[in-house]
């Protein structure tokens, strides 16, 4: 630092000097000048006082006589004259000069306090460079320090990873065995039931034959010939199909001790619904392993409310590869789907096409959603490039592009269609956007990455969004003010509601789903099943157009039905399995990523991650 400190004060030295140079070179002949003029005003002033002795002198000599001396004085006089103009002259130069000089010193003057604040700047200047200087030099220190524990976390990350994979094996390895318990469990659950079922013939034996008994010695007696009556019974509720009595009773030989207008009675009386009675009967044994197909019969004709479309209607390549998401048309026969190859395709189901009926681009990466308008003339589409867009149907173009989201955007729904749009992104906000101008009219900041929404009506004066903190969030467009949210155990995939708008399911991470009762905000029942398991953290679950029946697909493969009852009505498998070139059935990978019920028809509409899409009908 004190070499440093030298250098700049040399500088400094050196620079005065050559302005001090300068600034006296320009003056230094105004002075010399000045002073010449000073030395002849003296010069001439003495001149002044010997001609004025002079003068005197003749004035004397003239006084006293003589003519010559006249023409001297006169000569004299001139001369005076003329030496006092040029004394005038001088005067006034040097006034003049006496001005520039002053001038001159306020130039100077002024040049000082200059130099003073440049001098005090180029301190300030010194002081701000020697502490910059500190903090580079801290700076340095402090990136040092982090390039090593950068190394430092690359080195626990390469650790970690190693630990995770070991893990991961360890977990597959427990799993499997997980499985092989459970196998062994059901086995010896079926040999229990089977042990039950015998003991229940066993007892319905030995009653039959005490009845029989019974009945032989009332007819040996001979006065109970004429005195039996007939024994008064329960009135037989009538049902509009054939009742759970008559099914499992036909299925299992039925009961000598009860008849079906018995049990019929018995259900009303303690409120057993028909599913109920069937569950009931098959837990406690009356219904073996035997009667599973017959049960699973009677759902799919749509015994157990609607019937269930467990037939495959078609089944074709969706996308390129995985497929992420599926919609109906609220209006036609036709099915959008969207996928990572980050193409839109519109299939023409009531023609049973498996070419695209149109191929709708624009997108620059993956498609996470898909979804029509209320009147089917436009659908728009989310992707992971941070953006939104909407497309005519009937032309098949690009209408609109909605970008402002800084993580990809997950889910989008008309709102007061089909004049503004809201689409839930990665980035923790919900944004409305109105389509005539195409802009954003308003952020919702949620504060966790929102997975999907809905809005309760065409008005969309209420949105519903679920993130992956667990929560859904509710939204009154109409007001400021957040409706209170409801936690769940898991982060959310997905919501859907129900056509009155009353009930709202959501698929929950902790591989279950939820139905809640949107008048209570509460909870009112949870679907489950062991094998069931949420593939991915965009899987959609969906409700039929009754608003009856629940579907989701699962990472096995299958898709689960339930009933809002809670009762599981079918597991379709049609992603399970496929056939190679050479019709050898072989295992993709099968996990179902989106479902999607017809709003007209009862069909259901499938797509997972290896590309196909599937649609399934009752008939």
């Amino acid at each position: 630092m004190s070499t440093e400190e030298h250098v700049w004060r040399a500088h400094v030295v050196r620079r005065l000097r050559e302005r001090n140079r300068k600034e006296c070179d320009n003056f230094k002949e105004i002075i010399e000048q000045n002073n010449r003029l000073i030395d002849h005003v003296a010069q001439l002033k003495a001149d002044n006082l010997k001609l004025s002795v002079e003068n005197e002198q003749l004035r004397s000599a003239v006084s006293t006589g003589g003519t010559g001396s006249n023409v001297a004085i006169a000569t004299l006089e001139k001369k005076l004259l003329a030496q006092q103009e040029e004394l005038t002259e001088l005067h006034k130069r040097k006034g003049e000069n006496s001005q520039l000089i002053v001038d001159l010193n306020l130039k100077v003057e002024q040049q000082r306090t200059i130099i003073a604040e440049k001098e005090h700047s180029l301190a300030e200047q010194q002081t701000n460079n020697n502490r910059l200087r500190a903090e580079v030099q801290l700076l340095h220190s402090s990136l040092e320090e982090l390039k090593k524990l950068n190394n430092t976390m690359l080195d626990e990350h390469t650790a970690l990873q190693l630990a995770f994979s070991s893990l991961e094996d360890k977990l597959r390895g427990v799993q499997d065995e997980n499985r092989c318990l459970l196998d062994r469990l059901m086995r010896y659950k079926s040999k229990d039931a089977d042990k039950l079922n015998e003991e229940n013939e066993s007892i319905i034996r030995k009653r039959s034959a005490k009845l029989k008994r019974d009945l032989e010695d009332a007819v040996r007696e001979p006065s109970s010939s004429t005195n039996i009556s007939p024994t008064p019974g329960p009135t037989p509720i009538q049902r509009n199909s054939t009742s759970p009595a008559q099914f499992v009773g036909g299925i299992i030989g039925g009961d000598d001790d009860f008849d079906e207008a018995t049990i019929n009675g018995a259900m009303e009386a303690i409120g057993l619904d028909d599913n109920e009675y069937i569950s009931a009967r098959f837990t406690a044994g009356e219904v073996t392993e035997n009667t599973r197909a017959s049960i699973d019969a009677l759902k799919a004709t749509g015994y157990l409310g609607q019937a269930n479309p467990t037939k495959i209607l078609m089944k074709f390549e969706a996308h390129e590869n995985e497929s992420h998401a599926v919609r109906w048309s609220p209006v036609e026969r036709m099915v959008a789907t969207g996928g990572a190859d980050r193409k839109v395709k519109l299939w023409d189901i009531g023609k049973n096409s498996t070419e695209p009926r149109a191929v709708l681009s624009g997108s620059s990466a993956g498609i996470n959603s898909v979804d029509f308008d209320s009147t089917g003339a436009y659908i728009l589409g989310t992707s992971n490039d941070y953006g939104a867009r909407v497309w005519t149907v009937m032309d098949n173009r690009l209408r609109h592009t909605l970008t402002g989201h800084s993580g990809k955007v997950m889910a989008a729904k008309y709102v007061q269609e089909p004049i503004k749009v809201v689409t839930g992104s990665h980035d923790r906000t919900l944004k409305i956007w109105d389509l005539r101008s195409i802009a954003c009219i308003e952020t919702k900041f949620a504060g966790s990455s929102c997975n999907d929404l809905v809005t309760t009506d065409s008005l969309g004066s209420t949105i519903i969004s679920g993130h992956y903190d667990k929560k859904i969030r509710f939204w009154d467009i109409r007001t400021e003010k957040q409706a209170d949210d409801v936690l769940m155990p898991a982060k959310i995939t997905s919501l859907d509601l129900s056509k009155d708008c009353n009930y709202l399911i959501c698929s929950v991470r902790d591989d279950t789903i939820k139905l809640l009762d949107l008048r209570k905000n509460q909870v009112i029942s949870t679907f489950t099943n062991e094998h069931f398991k949420i593939s991915c953290d965009f899987a959609r679950a969906s409700f039929n157009s009754s608003g009856l029946k629940i579907a989701c697909g699962s990472a096995d493969g299958a898709i689960y039905i339930w009933n809002v009852n809670g009762f599981l009505e079918a597991t379709l498998k049609g992603h399970r399995w496929e056939e190679d070139k050479n019709k050898n059935r072989v295992k993709p990978n099968t996990a179902v990523n989106a479902v999607s019920w017809s709003p007209n028809n009862n069909m259901l509409a499938s797509v997972g991650k290896h590309k196909r899409c599937i649609i399934y009908s009752d008939s």
